[in-house]
């Protein structure tokens, strides 16, 4: 028999398997640009996890399978109000979404961010939100898959 998989709310036994995964994440963003990110960083570490998973404006979704975490995502709120230049806003910002190396493909992402686009909805968000860097392909065209299409572009010119 199958197991099946379960999306929910980030708990503190998830630690370990989240940090797994913030690992895998580091890497891949040293191997597209080493020139701004560290080698074997690791985004946030247990007490910054455990902080994120108690508050409602920075809600953890994980992907779990027997207790085994198979992917995460990182959302945060952002409300904007009476900023003199644009509307009124409520958002949920993706900061981070991943899946275990040796899970992909199975559409781990995809039910991750329909839990997601369910939480959103829920609390009355105008937009869900995310970046993705240059040269992330693989992440560029899943959530070009999921709809998502350029806002705005950030450039640079490295001196």
């Amino acid at each position: 028999q199958e197991a099946l998989m379960e999306i929910r709310f980030a708990e503190n036994k998830d630690t370990a398997g989240i940090l797994t995964l913030l690992k895998q994440v580091g890497g891949l963003h040293h191997s597209i640009r080493p020139d701004l990110f560290r080698e074997k960083a690791c985004k946030y570490g247990p007490s910054q996890l455990f902080s994120l998973m108690e508050s409602s404006d920075t809600p953890i979704f994980v992907a779990v399978e027997e207790d085994k975490v198979l992917g995460y995502c990182f959302c945060q709120v952002q409300v904007t109000e009476k900023n003199p230049v644009l509307n009124d806003r409520y958002c949920l910002y993706i900061d981070d979404l991943c899946v275990l190396e040796g899970c992909r493909g199975k559409h781990i992402g995809s039910a991750l961010y329909n839990e997601v686009v369910r939480y959103a909805k829920m609390r009355k968000c105008d937009a869900i939100t995310l970046n993705v860097w240059e040269g992330n392909d693989a992440a560029k065209a899943f959530y070009e898959k999921m709809g998502f299409a350029p806002q705005k572009t950030v450039m640079e010119k490295v001196l």
